[in-house]
């Protein structure tokens, strides 16, 4: 095995599949809602990843009203925390990062990233940047560029930790580096800087002013 190392300024992490086993509880949900529209639940699943509610509804029913409807999904996902759990590692990992140097941006709204973080006992960031702080979601980089901002961070000096292919995508275009986790993004290697199973193979220190990574592959 190889060990590897990579230096940064900051550390933005998406929150679902990353630092919150909260995948079946989407899944769940969503699932739910699309039968209730009589729509294609395997779609909206698929389309969810790493995208906000609003989004998700304008791509898979165009007919609807995206934001009543997302409004009803946002509902149920503020309610329901059943099953919810930190990811492999998260808990370790966000312990050993100095308050100020880590941020999270979801396509979630604040009210159910708090929930979640809550639910799976892990701390609140200072910088929590949700899918009502912005206009344009992910792959759309202005969440990744909005937490860089009020981290004092140069993009280029951040990395993100992603673990869907539009949070890449995301990250690409705010001009950072990103890790990718989980099975979704095997393979995914001439867009990413390094790619893990998940964050307990990942450890992090602090590094002066910034945080030094360290995985093996």
């Amino acid at each position: 095995m190889r060990q590897h190392t990579m230096t940064c300024h900051k550390i933005l992490f998406d929150l679902d599949g990353v630092l919150v086993d909260s995948l079946g509880l989407i899944e769940r949900i969503l699932r739910a809602w699309a039968a209730e529209h009589e729509l294609d639940g395997d779609r909206a699943v698929a389309l969810s990843h790493g995208r906000r509610d609003i989004d998700v509804v304008r791509l898979i029913a165009p007919h609807l009203d995206a934001a009543a409807e997302a409004r009803r999904i946002v509902e149920r996902e503020e309610r329901d925390i059943d099953g919810l759990t930190a990811a492999r590692g998260a808990a370790g990992l966000l312990a050993a990062l100095p308050p100020g140097r880590w941020a999270v941006v979801t396509s979630g709204t604040r009210a159910v990233a708090r929930a979640r973080l809550a639910a799976a006992g892990l701390p609140e960031p200072a910088v929590l940047v949700a899918a009502d702080d912005i206009v344009h979601g992910k792959p759309h980089p202005e969440g990744y560029l909005t937490a860089a901002g009020l981290l004092d961070a140069v993009p280029e000096r951040c990395v993100v930790v992603e673990d869907a292919a539009a949070g890449v995508r995301a990250a690409a275009a705010a001009g950072m580096r990103c890790i990718g986790v989980g099975p979704a993004l095997s393979g995914a290697d001439d867009q990413l800087a390094a790619h893990v199973a998940g964050l307990h193979r990942v450890q992090v220190a602090p590094d002066g002013a910034g945080v030094r990574l360290s995985w093996t592959s």
